[in-house]
C-alpha cells in the first residue's frame, strides 16, 4: 500500500468527479446527485484505506509521495500524513457523503438547467482542495491550494443561499477577508524561501520543502534574525487566524454561515476552517517554534477572548443558524488555546476538538436547517413546541445540542477538557476563564432548546413534519461518531499525541525536535 499514490488519489478523484458531475447532461440532475455521491463514497473508502495502514507512532511522515515540480525554485510535489493530517483527512471524508445527502433538495431540478450540477461539483472541488492542504509538504503547494478553495466556497456561499441578495454579500466578505489574510501569507511565504536562500541557511538553495526548513528552524539554524522570523510568523499567523477564525477576525463568518445552505455552511465551518487551525499546528509552531513560543501570550489572550465573546453573542441570537455559528467562535477560540499553550495534552487535546467540532457542529447546523427548512424561519421567536409535532427531529437538535455544550459522555467534552487541563499548568487564568465558557453554553444550548422545542405548538409549527429516512441517515452517523468519540476517544488519541510532540513546550525547551 505504501507505493501506491493514495494521497494522490485523495484528491484527485473528487476532482475527476466534479468533471463527471459537470459531463451529465442537464435534464439528468438526479444522477449528477448521484455521482458526486458515489465520488464522495470512493474519497471515503480511500481515507479508511490510509487509516488502516498507518502506524500511530512511527517516526515522521508516512505514504510520502515525492516528485519533482519546479526545481529551480525548490518547490516540488510532495505529499504525506500524519496522525494531525489523518484524522482531519477522515473528517473530510466522512463530513462530505452526508453533506451531499443532506443538500439533496437544496437546488430544485429545473430542466436545462445545470444548477444541481454546479452546486455538487463545486462541493467535490473544495474537498479536492482541502485534502492537497492537509497532506501537502511542500510549504508553496499548500499556500496555493490555501488560497485556491476560496474560490469554489465563494460561488457556494454567494449562489446558493436562502437570499439571493444576502448571500452575495457575505459571500464577497469571505472572499476579501481571506484574500487579505493569504496576500500577508504570501508576503511570508517569499520572506521564508529569501531566508533559507541566503548564505546564513544550511541550504544550498532556497527550499519550500516543509520537513527540511522544519528540521532547520528546531535547530536553530535558519540563519535569520529574531525580528525577521517573528515577522515571518505574524504572516502565517493572520491568514490562518482570518480562516480559523480568531477573533477579531472573525466577522465574516456569522453572515456566510446564515446565509449558505446549512450544508454549505457546515462545510465551511467543520472543513475549510479546520485548515487554519491545522495551518497553525503544522506551519507556524513548527517552522517559527521560538516566534510561536514569543506570542503565545498574546494569541492565548484573543483566544479566551473568542471564546467568552462568542458564548456571549449565542446567548443573545434572535437567528438558529446565527446562534450555532457563533458557537463556533468560541469552540475554535478553545481549539487554538490548545494550540498555543503548546503542551503535548493541549496541543493533542485540540487536535481531537478539530474533529469532534466538525462532527457535532455537522449535526446541530443540520438538524437545524432541515427544522428551519420546514418552517420556512430561522428566527428563535417563530418557532416553539416542535417536539410535540416532531418528535425525532427534535430529540436529534437536544443529543447534538448537549455535544455542542460538551456534556460529559460526548466527543466535545474529551477535547475541551483535555485543553483545559493541558493549559492550566501554564496558563491557569486563561484555563479558568475560558472555563466559564461551559456555562455559559449550557445557557445558549438549553435556552435555544426550551423556546424552540418545548412548550405549546407555535403558529406555523404545527405543520412540521418529522425527519424522513434520508435526513435520518444524514443525522445518524454524525451523532453515533459523537457518543463513540465521546466513551472511547483512545484510538484517536493514540493517533494524535505522537503527532503532536514535536511542537509540545516540552521539545521546544529541549530544543530537540520529535524525530
Amino acid at each position: 500500500m505504501t507505493d501506491l499514490p493514495v494521497l494522490t488519489a485523495l484528491w484527485l478523484v473528487p476532482l475527476i468527479g466534479a468533471l463527471a458531475v459537470i459531463a451529465v447532461p442537464p435534464r439528468r440532475s438526479p444522477a449528477a446527485r448521484a455521482v458526486g455521491l458515489a465520488t464522495s463514497c470512493i474519497v471515503l473508502l480511500l481515507a479508511v484505506l490510509c487509516a488502516i495502514g498507518f502506524e500511530p507512532g512511527a517516526p515522521g511522515y508516512q505514504f510520502v509521495e515525492e516528485h519533482a515540480w519546479i526545481p529551480s525554485f525548490g518547490a516540488g510535489y510532495t505529499l504525506g500524513i500524519d496522525g494531525i493530517a489523518l484524522t482531519l483527512v477522515l473528517l473530510t471524508a466522512v463530513l462530505v457523503p452526508i453533506l451531499l445527502l443532506a443538500g439533496w433538495n437544496d437546488t430544485p431540478s429545473a430542466p436545462r438547467s445545470r444548477r444541481t450540477h454546479t452546486y455538487v461539483a463545486l462541493i467535490l472541488v473544495v474537498e479536492s482542495m482541502v485534502m492537497v492542504s492537509f497532506v501537502s509538504l511542500d510549504i508553496l503547494l499548500f499556500y496555493l491550494f490555501f488560497e485556491a478553495m476560496l474560490v469554489p466556497m465563494y460561488f457556494l456561499i454567494g449562489g446558493f443561499g436562502r437570499d439571493a441578495g444576502r448571500a452575495r454579500s457575505a459571500a464577497v466578505t469571505f472572499l476579501l477577508y481571506n484574500l487579505a489574510g493569504g496576500l500577508v501569507m504570501l508576503a511570508a511565504v517569499i520572506g521564508l524561501y529569501v531566508v533559507t536562500a541566503s548564505d546564513a541557511s544550511p541550504f544550498s538553495a532556497g527550499t519550500f520543502d516543509l520537513r527540511a526548513v522544519a528540521d532547520a528552524a528546531a535547530a536553530g539554524e535558519l540563519g535569520a534574525s529574531p525580528g525577521v522570523l517573528n515577522a515571518l510568523f505574524l504572516g502565517f499567523l493572520v491568514a490562518f487566524a482570518v480562516k480559523a477564525p480568531l477573533w477579531p477576525l472573525h466577522t465574516w463568518l456569522p453572515g456566510a454561515a446564515t446565509e449558505s445552505t446549512p450544508a454549505t455552511a457546515v462545510l465551511m465551518m467543520a472543513v475549510v476552517d479546520k485548515v487554519g487551525t491545522f495551518g497553525m499546528l503544522r506551519y507556524c509552531l513548527q517552522l517559527f517554534p521560538e516566534s510561536s513560543a514569543t506570542f503565545a501570550p498574546m494569541v492565548i489572550t484573543l483566544a479566551v477572548v473568542g471564546i467568552v465573546y462568542g458564548a456571549v453573542l449565542a446567548i443573545g441570537a434572535t437567528d438558529i443558524m446565527r446562534l450555532i455559528a457563533y458557537t463556533s467562535i468560541s469552540h475554535f477560540g478553545f481549539i487554538i488555546l490548545g494550540i498555543f499553550a503548546m503542551t503535548s495534552q493541549s496541543q493533542a487535546g485540540s487536535a481531537l476538538y478539530m474533529v469532534n467540532h466538525g462532527i457535532a457542529t455537522a449535526a446541530l447546523f443540520l438538524v437545524a436547517g432541515f427544522l428551519v427548512t420546514r418552517r420556512g424561519s430561522a428566527l428563535i421567536a417563530d418557532h416553539g413546541g416542535v417536539q410535540k409535532v416532531a418528535p425525532v427531529l427534535a430529540g436529534t437538535f437536544l443529543v447534538a445540542g448537549l455535544a455542542t455544550l460538551s456534556l460529559p459522555g460526548l466527543a466535545p467534552f474529551v477535547s475541551e477538557f483535555l485543553v483545559l487541563v493541558g493549559t492550566f499548568p501554564r496558563y491557569g487564568v486563561a484555563a479558568v476563564i475560558a472555563a466559564s465558557a461551559l456555562v455559559l453554553s449550557a445557557i445558549y444550548v438549553l435556552w435555544l432548546y426550551q423556546r424552540v422545542m418545548t412548550g405549546p405548538v407555535a403558529v406555523g409549527s404545527e405543520r412540521i413534519r418529522d425527519l424522513v429516512p434520508r435526513e435520518i441517515a444524514v443525522v445518524a452517523p454524525l451523532l453515533v461518531l459523537v457518543i463513540t468519540l465521546g466513551v472511547y476517544p483512545r484510538p484517536a488519541l493514540d493517533v494524535l499525541t505522537p503527532a503532536v510532540e514535536r511542537t509540545s513546550v516540552e521539545q521546544l525547551e529541549t530544543g530537540v525536535a520529535a524525530p
